[in-house]
């Protein structure tokens, strides 16, 4: 992961985000409801919970539309169901792009995805045509921004933690780990008193594709078209932002 910074992908989708934040709070709801309802309402006892809660409220998601959703999912019989389904494809110029939804209606989200690539210069594909390129990791970034520690401290303290790898900008420590490992190491560093300014487990690409101004436009653009759809939870590329 040498070099990969998803810090400033994050900064970059902000605004975005910011723009449709209604959108983005009800697919978290959504997201809380299917953790809440298949693990239990207590997120000391479901990691799957508690990853969404720290997500929500990453996202600065109101406490009252937390409570609606963890309500929701413990008054619920049979309810909605939900299932998870992830697609593959490519953009511009070949990056790879991989689209994870939560969806009660999979023909619909099939035909929604990709209506989203075909329009916006991509093209969906198969089943493991790009999944490959990713490795599933766990991620942790630590503003520094009023931080009082430098680079060594900061690179014992996720040694300690079990952190796989760390890397340092100038405003972020962001820190990767196994899958497996993720909820320890982001408990042992918020035990240690760092304030996590992102925690989740994500996809990372193993090699960046590097893209024109012009095609990177287009992907931004794909990208919208994804993220506008209610059923896509997230969207991974490969893009060298």
């Amino acid at each position: 992961m040498a070099g990969h910074s998803k810090w400033k992908n994050i900064q970059g989708r902000k605004n975005a985000q910011d723009a449709k934040r209604g959108k983005v709070f009800q697919k978290l709801s959504r997201e809380i409801y299917v953790a809440a309802k298949s693990g239990g309402p207590d997120p000391d006892s479901n990691p799957s919970l508690r990853m969404m809660l720290d997500k929500a409220r990453s996202a600065n998601m109101p406490n009252d539309n937390i409570q609606r959703a963890l309500k929701k999912a413990s008054n619920a019989g049979e309810g909605e169901n939900y299932d998870e389904v992830t697609y593959e494809g490519y953009g511009p110029e070949g990056v790879a792009i991989l689209v994870t939804t939560l969806t009660d209606n999979r023909n619909r989200t099939a035909t929604n995805v990709r209506v989203a690539f075909n329009k916006n210069g991509g093209s969906l594909g198969e089943t493991g045509s790009v999944s490959y390129m990713f490795d599933r990791k766990g991620y942790l970034a630590i503003a520094r921004e009023g931080l009082d520690v430098d680079e060594d401290a900061m690179m014992l303290a996720v040694i300690e933690a079990g952190g796989e790898d760390l890397q340092i900008s100038e405003d972020v420590f962001e820190i990767y780990t196994e899958p497996v490992d993720f909820p320890v190491v982001r408990d042992a560093l918020a035990e240690a008193g760092y304030a996590l300014a992102q925690a989740e487990l994500t996809m990372v690409p193993q090699t960046l594709v590097e893209m024109s101004e012009e095609a990177k436009v287009k992907l931004e653009t794909l990208i919208d078209a994804l993220e506008d759809d209610d059923d896509v939870s997230e969207v991974f590329t490969s893009a060298d932002n």
